[in-house]
Order: C-alpha cells, then structure tokens, then sequence
C-alpha cells in the first residue's frame, strides 16, 4: 500500500529558516545566500522522507513566508502598490507580507488571517479590477526540478483555484466569478509545464471544500476543475482536501475526472460515513487522511487499522496520507533530549509521523498483523492511562452551576460602576500586553534556565525591564499600561508552565506566521494552578505609576488551542479545568490591588467548527462559558478586558458579546477595519478597542494614518465607548519601531479628543 505526505514542516528541525530570514532582513546575509540556504533545507525534508519509505513526496509545500503568498505570486496577483516600489522579486515579496517603510515608498502589507482551523496564519491575496491572472514565477517548477536532480520524483503541491479564489479580497467591482475562467486558464499552463517536466502527480489543495458550500461554490468548483481536468493530459490530479469532510459536494468531487481525491478520516466527522454510503468511484485513487497532522500523540493503530478495513471495501486503490499538512506539528522527537523516553514513547512529531504511514502500510498488507511486533506494542501503549488524574477537580467541574459563570452586577451598572472609580479621559490609550522581546530579555530568561545567574538576579532583572517600560509609557502619554512581560516567553506557554498537567519540550517549534515560531505545550494529565503565577510582578508594576496597570492573563480557550490537546478526555473538560485556574489568578490579582484585568482569547476563533451548524453544540456552548467562568467572581469596580486578532469575527460577534467582558480589543488594521461594521449592526454594548495600526509589520504608522482610523472609527462607535489601542502584542517587534509608534498613537488619539 503506497504513501503520501499531504506537506512537511518547513522552518526546518532547528528553526534555521526563521534565522536565515531574520538575518537577511537585518542585512547580514543577502538573498542568493538565503536561497542557498532554503535550497539545501529542502533537499534534506525531501530525502528525509524518501528513507522513511513515503511513496508520494510533496514538493512546492515550502514558503519564505507563506502558501498563499506565494500563490498570489504564482498567479502574478500583485497589487499595484507593491510593483511601484520596483523592488526585486524577492524584497516585493517580503513587502506583501511585511509592508515596506523606505526610500521607495511607503506601504502596508497584505491583510492576514488564519488558516481555517489552525494557529497558522496566511496572507490574504488581493484582486482588482486591473490585474492580469497568468503564470507569473516557476517556484513549482523549480523545486520540483531540484528535487528531480537528487533523484526524488516528487508530487508538486500547489493551493487549488477555488479556495485560492474563495480566500482572496476583492477590491474592485469584480468578483469570484470573474476571475474564474483566468484563473482556470493559468493553471492549465501550468499543468502544461509540469508535464514537459515529467511529473506524475499534481496535489491541488482545496480546504474551502471542508467549510459551508452554496449551490453558487459547487457550480464554480465544478466550472473551474471541469475546464481545467480536460486539460491534463496525463498527469494524475490529486485532489486534496483537509480540516473537515466534503458533505456538500461529495457528489460532485467524485463524478469529476480527478486520478484522486484525498480525504480527511480524522476531522471529517462525516468522511467514512460518505464513503461507505455513497461508494467511491473505482477508477479514482482514494488518498486516506489517517494519520492526524495537527496533533503530537502517537496513532492509534487498532483504530486506525479498522477505519483503513472499512474504506478497503469501498476503494479499488488505497492510499494512507496524513489529515493534514505536518506543517502544523514540529519535527521530531528525538530533538528532544531532556523527555523521559516512557513519556516520549507517546508522541509522534512530523519525522515518526513518516514511520506511522510506513507501519500502517505494512500493517493493512498483513492479513496476521494482530500478531506483528509493532501492532502489539501500540496497543499495549494505547492501553496505559496517563498520570495527573485527579477526582476532587472533575467532581468540581461536574458540581458547576450557571451561577456560577454568571457576573454580578450586569453589565449597565458596572459600567457607571467603572466609570466613577477610573475617570479615564475620553478614547483612553493602551496597549495589548506585551513589549518587545529583546535580546537582554531573552538573554536573561536562557541564562536563568541554564543556572549562569540565580533567581534573585534573574527577577532583578525583569523588574529592571518593567521599571523602564513604565517609564516609557508614562512619558509617552499612554492612559492604562502593561508591565511588558518580560518574564513570559509565549502566552500560552507560560502559564502552561506555571500550572499543573502540562508536558514542555525544547526544540518542538511549530510556524504560526512568517518568521514566527511557537512551541505549544502539551496537555498530559488534569490541569491545576498550585501557585500564584502573575501577581508579582503586576503588583510591582502598579507600584510604579498612580496610572492604572493591567493584570495579564491568557483565557483558557486560548491556552487549550494553542497548545496540543490530550484525547482522552473533551476539550469542554479541559478547558473548564484551565478556567478554574485562570479564575484564582483572577481573583488573587484583584485581591492584591490590580483593577484592571486583561483575560486574552485571541484564538477564540480558532477553532470555531468549519460548519455553522457546529458552531455551538461542538464549541460555542463551552468556549464562551469557560471565559465567564474565569471573570464571574470579580468585583464590579474590577474592569475585564478580553483580546482577539487574526480571524473574522463578524459572524460571532454577539457571542463574544455574550463572554460579558468590559472591553474587547481586536485585530483590526489589516483587515480595514470590518470589525466595526459588525459592531455598528449588531448594536454591541461592550466597549472596544479596534488596533489602529498593525503590529506584525515593522513600518511605523504615521499619525495621520491613525487619526483617519479614529475618525473612522468614531463615525459608527460612540467616542465613550471606544479605546485607542495597537491591533496585538509588541513582543515581536522593535524598540526602535515601538516607541515612534506609540507615540504617533497617543498624538493622533489626543488630537482627536481635543476636537470633540
């Protein structure tokens, strides 16, 4: 039984790509060095998964930057602004993806969002009115070409048309429709090319296909793949969809000439049940997504090996492939040094991952494999319970009463409560958390893990850090300040660290966007805070400064989804057990002074279901309680603050309003401020804070810009309910770029108040 990999990780086992890039951008290395780099890096992963026996090798699945981006680029859809810089290939890609701030120009990068279901995020492509679809670059080609030469007959992956078109923002009077038979036309040529290259396989990635689908999406879909399947000659389409099942045109993807179709079997509920209902058609290859590529435990080969039987029956060839890309997952685990081998044991990275199809493979060709080695020891390990049981807490959460997550008093009189104890100026000016990272800050935290300075030293330090971070948001103007977090490496890891129940690993990186990397903790036994966590430092901040300082806390939803989730138990469990501890966090800050609490949800959205009619027996009915259930015991004078960024929120908005925070702040800028359409309709009561200016590109707004944003703002949000704030946390930035920043805020947002 063949193999296939859906996509591989691309950072590389150590992060070099992330470095590389960095270096580049600071000028210490130039680009053919770097694409030196990312050659070499490529031709490792490929013949990493050679000698792992895969059978179907993606090419094309590496980025710079991002799939999307490079799409965009593939298609030559590049907004004009870029192309008036007149920049090389390369530094016009890095401004769609950064923004551009120089002798050239000045522009903001492409929009961003997440990727579906997932922490990564992708660049939103652009499409006018004026732009031309055709083949614009061979990065295909070429990374197929190189793998060629080493002797890897690889199958290029490249982002389907629909969902390419489906994800794109259209900024002209054109629309989906109109760019379809354009799009479909340069994809056939690049079919075209592909075949005088020899290539057998073509992956067309079609995720849109997992989401909800009008009878307007399935004609488009079959309009663009029948055009575009008569002309592949005789290369063999994959089709390839993942993070869900393909309910909606499960009838129309089967009875078009693709060579295969590629299903999800771990988060598509429905896809065996399709399959086996319908049948599946014996002259297609039916790519089996079992191995799940977005979490770490090892596969369950007796239940794995049993859904492969079912779909046996159904399918004239078989082939065992991943859920998903492993782009979600990090390499390997034997870069772990420091995990005990018994704990290690259970974990499959992207690397044994490979090992897991191989095993599977073998596995489903052997009619006696309940008696193989391999098959006994899975099931052995499967059988074992994991550690960290404890009773007192689950009998806790079942004893939740509503309560319980209910705050007192409503929302109205808090209001007048808050507005008497902080007497906040009009469009009061903050910051959502964190300051940036710098290398002192790292530096302190590694010498401090690797015993080269002592506790005391090391908070010596931290406290250094937070008394000039309050220094310079006073001096600046800012109205309620943050202590920067100069004690926190990532925000879910941190607290991860300071609670019970949780696994951490040394090298297990994963990409969230760009050059942006995060190592999720692992969720391995029930999940308890046994210590304060954060009221140390807040409380030292506070001392600082007459101004009031926010309390940081992550939410409990953000925690579960940003980290990898046990299996055994529901996440609704899991992430009641976080919002308990996040709720004595909560009340231990407030009891030591702090007034202002900020508890972030910024993946809320994140794993909301693909489906609407999921979204709240699946996610909605726990998510939203786990949040109030965190906050519900404070005071009235206590202000909560909840953040949100990188999704589209419009369609939840009045379940957000339902988590009965204070002030919500979202990712805003680069979205041009849809978000507050949404808040204007739905008649939300809840202050907010939309980002003014976009964190994640190093240019520095102008003042101007952010006064029209205000302005904007203000046009549909009234001026009491509304606060002046980045769109996220400063950690990856500069310093040299977050003060000129902060301060064009403060200015623009004083200028506006005077006018009121």
């Amino acid at each position: 039984m063949k193999t296939s990999v859906t996509g591989y990780p691309r950072i590389g086992p150590k992060r070099e790509l992330k470095f590389w890039t960095e270096y580049h951008f600071e000028d210490k290395i130039p680009a053919e060095e770097l694409k030196a780099n990312a050659k070499t890096l490529r031709i490792q992963q490929w013949k990493a998964q050679a000698e792992n026996g895969i059978g179907l090798i993606p090419s094309n699945d590496f980025s710079f930057y991002d799939g999307m981006l490079d799409t965009a680029f593939l298609l030559g859809a590049i907004p004009d602004r870029y192309k008036k810089l007149r920049l090389d290939e390369l530094a016009a890609y890095f401004a769609m993806a950064r923004g551009y701030q120089g002798e050239r120009g000045d522009v903001k990068a492409l929009s961003m969002r997440k990727w579906f279901n997932t922490n990564y995020h992708y660049m939103v492509p652009e499409l006018d009115d004026n732009m031309e679809i055709r083949l614009s670059d061979s990065k295909p080609l070429d990374e197929f070409l190189e793998a060629k030469k080493e002797g890897i007959q690889t199958k290029p992956v490249i982002i389907g048309p629909f969902t390419f078109l489906k994800l794109a923002k259209y900024t002209g009077a054109k629309r989906i429709g109109d760019y379809a038979e354009d799009t479909t036309r340069t994809y056939a040529d690049l079919l075209c090319k592909f075949s005088g290259l020899g290539a057998e396989w073509i992956q067309f990635d079609e995720p849109s296909l997992v989401t909800d689908l009008s009878p307007t999406d399935i004609e488009l879909f079959s309009r663009i793949y029948s055009a575009l399947l008569n002309q592949k000659g005789s290369l063999k389409i994959l089709l390839q969809t993942y993070f869900g099942d393909i309910r909606d045109c499960y009838a129309e993807v089967t009875t078009l000439a693709f060579d295969g179709v590629g299903l999800d079997f771990v988060e598509g509920k429905e896809s065996l049940r399709l399959v086996e209902e319908n049948g599946f058609p014996k002259d297609k290859v039916l790519f089996a997504g079992v191995v799940n590529g977005k979490n770490i435990w090892t596969n369950h080969y007796e239940k794995t090996l049993h859904t492969i039987a079912r779909l046996k029956k159904h399918a004239g060839e078989l082939v065992l492939g991943t859920s998903c890309s492993l782009l979600h997952v990090p390499y390997s685990v034997k870069s772990e040094k420091r995990l005990e081998p018994e704990i290690g044991r259970h974990f499959a990275f992207a690397e044994e991952k490979l090992g897991e199809l191989r095993g599977l493979a073998e596995l489903a060709s052997d009619d006696r494999f309940t008696e193989r080695e391999s098959y006994v020891k899975n099931t052995a390990l499967h059988h074992e319970k994991l550690e960290g049981a404890d009773q007192k807490l689950r009998q806790r959460i079942a004893s939740l009463s509503e309560k319980d997550f209910t705050r007192l008093p409503a929302f109205e009189e808090r209001v007048k409560i808050q507005k008497e104890v902080f007497r906040l100026l009009l469009l009061p000016t903050t910051t959502i958390g964190s300051f940036p990272q710098t290398k002192d800050v790292k530096s302190n935290r590694a010498r401090f893990k690797k015993d080269e300075i002592s506790e005391a030293q090391y908070k010596e330090n931290v406290r250094g850090k937070i008394a000039s971070c309050i220094q310079l948001q006073e001096k600046l103007g800012l109205d309620v300040l943050v202590h920067g977090e100069y004690e926190r490496n990532d925000m879910a890891e941190f607290f991860g660290e300071n609670l019970s129940g949780f696994l951490f690993t040394q090298k297990a990186w994963v990409q969230s966007y760009g050059t942006r990397c995060v190592k999720p903790p692992i969720i391995r036994g029930d999940v308890k805070r046994t210590k304060p966590i954060t009221v140390e430092y807040s409380v030292y901040a506070q001392s600082l400064t007459k101004k009031p300082v926010k309390g940081m806390l992550t939410g409990p939803v953000t925690i579960l989804n940003w980290s990898f989730p046990r299996e055994d138990i529901s996440p609704r469990e899991i992430a009641l057990q976080i919002a308990l501890a996040i709720r004595e966090e909560a009340l231990d800050l407030e009891t030591n002074g702090m007034r202002i609490i900020q508890i972030d949800e910024a993946a809320l959205k994140e794993k909301l279901p693909l489906r609407k009619a999921d979204w709240h027996c699946d996610y909605l009915d726990w998510a939203i309680p786990a949040f109030q259930l965190v906050h519900s015991g404070v005071k009235a004078k206590t202000q909560i603050h909840t953040h949100m960024c990188y999704s589209e929120f419009e369609d939840i908005i009045k379940d957000i309003e339902a988590m009965d925070a204070d002030v919500i702040s979202f990712e805003a800028s680069r979205s041009n401020l849809s978000i507050v359409d949404a808040i204007e309709k739905s008649g939300f009561k809840t202050a907010v804070g939309p980002g003014v200016y976009d964190i994640h590109s190093p240019r520095i707004p102008t003042k101007n810009e952010i006064t029209d944003a205000i302005r904007t703002m203000l046009g549909k949000i009234k001026p009491e309910r509304l606060w002046i704030n980045p769109d996220c946390g400063l950690k990856t930035r500069g310093e040299e770029e977050t003060a000129p920043s902060l301060k064009n805020l403060v200015d623009a947002a004083k200028q506006v108040r005077d006018s009121l």
